[in-house]
């Protein structure tokens, strides 16, 4: 594990859970698996404290157990699943725009608490959708029950693995061993909701149902257990990496073919989008007939026409469709591997001209100065103050091929070449501590603000509550102008830096995406 990436893990973890939980999975990324008499020495925290971290870590996935021969119990941290913190806002995002309001609350619910049962998370979200609908409208359990059934049904979410039952007399393992089967991972339990969202009460009638619950407890009266108790769900993050990929492939075909091309892909990867694997190379074979039974309505081409697109998706040199057969007018698969890495190179921070030289390396494989100049049909000056310069950043290499064992460089070739997979990981690395750049720096800004922050947190808590009431407006007035014109300003900047660092940790997060499965895509073919 490199520094750039234990770094980012650390400022996530710090993020998102607070300092002790930062301490124990840092020690845990630092070290590897640990049990716990060895965490609570190495971090200097209480053991209380250190099992409450762990039980974080473990409840969101972000660590794992594992029972050892002896006895005792390993913790390890789980590196790519802490990464994975800084991908959150878009997986919730592409909720929104797949299943509405009712998909994107359920899975930020769902990521928020790590693993949910299916009647607390719509319960939740039926509550959350309540209070933003106006008065006398409320969210109903089946609307929310439904979307939660579309998001299992395609496999956006899953079931919690489980502890097997021990027997009265058996003997109690140091750890569970947790499993579900396959047929069980996606299988939705018969429940019948049947209730409405609920606005927040006033704090008069809370403290009244507070201590109605005291006095239940009291007396021993128990709520009855959720029918789904013990049956719990998450978010199944390698489907949204599939659907990531998709949309990817489905936009490098629009760009290098058209629109009806596109479309033609993205049907067969909507076909075969729950029934492919993840690791799988390419999706399930479908046939002609098969696809334009399934194209959208609004798409009016022939069956002939169709398949005229599928043989030139077929024949194109990257192989975006590969066909695997005869039968039914022809069988079709998506490659689902990403073969060619070169369009993303396009713009590398050098210019046009590097871009140009290093793709042609790409392609050529190994080409001396001269042929690169040649080419290229770049001077020779310009052309190798740029090799020069991508050789300094690592992104080309250098091979001597001696004619003689002295390896004078009179008699010696020195050939320019790309080594694609160190490029790809070196960038990645830069990536990582890009995005670690900029989490420090929205800290900082945050940080230095922090009192102009709390006093507009203040007013506007003010302001809401005398709105409440039915103040006048000439006292609103009066509230708003408790903050002065360049505090106003001050914040309109600070609200503008702070919307840049978050769309630029995005944007570097959707690069690090197409890295991480160039890289996983290529060492699956060696």
């Amino acid at each position: 594990m490199t520094q750039a990436e234990l770094r980012l893990c650390s400022l996530l973890l710090r993020e998102h859970f607070g300092e002790i939980v930062e301490k124990v999975g840092n020690s845990l990324l630092r070290t590897g698996p640990r049990p716990l008499r060895l965490l609570v020495g190495d971090t200097g925290l209480l053991p209380d404290q250190v099992k409450k971290a762990l039980c974080v870590l473990l409840q969101h996935q972000l660590a794992r157990f594992e029972a050892q021969p002896r006895g005792w119990v390993e913790y390890e941290a789980r590196r790519e699943r802490v990464l994975r913190l800084l991908r959150y806002p878009r997986y919730i995002y592409t909720a929104k725009a797949l299943y509405g309001d009712p998909g994107e609350l359920l899975v930020e619910e769902l990521l928020l608490h790590g693993h949910l049962p299916m009647s607390a998370a719509v319960a939740r979200v039926a509550d959350r959708l309540t209070e933003t609908m106006e008065d006398g409208k409320t969210m109903d359990y089946t609307e929310v029950s439904n979307t939660f059934v579309r998001l299992a049904d395609t496999h956006f979410i899953q079931r919690c693995p489980t502890a097997p039952e021990v027997p009265p007399n058996g003997k109690v393992p140091p750890a569970p061993a947790l499993s579900i089967a396959d047929k069980d991972m996606y299988t939705v339990p018969r429940l019948s909701l049947v209730g409405k969202g609920k606005r927040r009460r006033s704090c008069d009638e809370e403290e009244e149902g507070e201590h109605k619950a005291k006095r239940q407890k009291q007396e021993g009266g128990s709520s009855e257990a959720p029918p789904d108790d013990g049956i719990y769900w998450q978010v199944n993050l390698e489907r949204f990496h599939q659907h990531f990929r998709d949309q990817a492939l489905v936009s490098a075909v629009a760009s290098r073919m058209d629109q009806t091309s596109s479309e033609v892909v993205r049907t067969m990867l909507r076909m075969s989008e729950v029934t492919t694997a993840s690791g799988a190379s390419h999706t399930q074979p479908l046939s002609s007939n098969e696809i334009f039974r399934s194209l959208p309505a609004g798409y009016n081409i022939g069956k002939q026409v169709l398949d005229q697109y599928l043989a030139l998706l077929a024949d194109d040199p990257l192989e975006f469709v590969g066909k695997s057969g005869d039968s039914g007018g022809g069988t079709y698969t998506v490659s689902i591997l990403w073969g060619d890495f070169g369009g993303f190179w396009a713009d590398l921070g050098f210019g046009s001209r590097c871009a140009r030289i290093f793709r042609l390396l790409l392609r050529k494989k190994h080409l001396e100065q001269k042929q690169v100049e040649d080419f290229a049909m770049i001077p020779a000056k310009e052309a190798k103050d740029m090799l020069y310069r991508l050789l300094s950043e690592n992104l080309v290499a250098l091979q001597e091929i001696p004619k003689t064992p002295d390896h004078a460089p009179s008699r010696t070739f020195y050939l320019y070449t790309v080594n694609v997979m160190a490029a790809a990981r070196m960038l990645l690395h830069r990536c990582y501590k890009s995005v670690a750049n900029l989490m420090e720096r929205r800290q900082h800004e945050m940080r230095e603000n922090k009192r102009l922050l709390e006093k507009s947190q203040r007013v506007e808590a003010i302001l809401a509550s005398m709105q409440a009431t039915g103040a006048e407006a000439a006292q609103l007035h009066e509230v708003e102008e408790m903050i002065t014109g360049p505090e106003r300003q001050q914040l309109e900047n600070l609200k503008r830096n702070v919307n840049k660092l978050d769309a630029s940790e995005n944007q570097v997060d959707e690069t690090i995406f197409v890295l991480e499965s160039f890289i996983e895509s290529t060492m699956k073919r060696l």
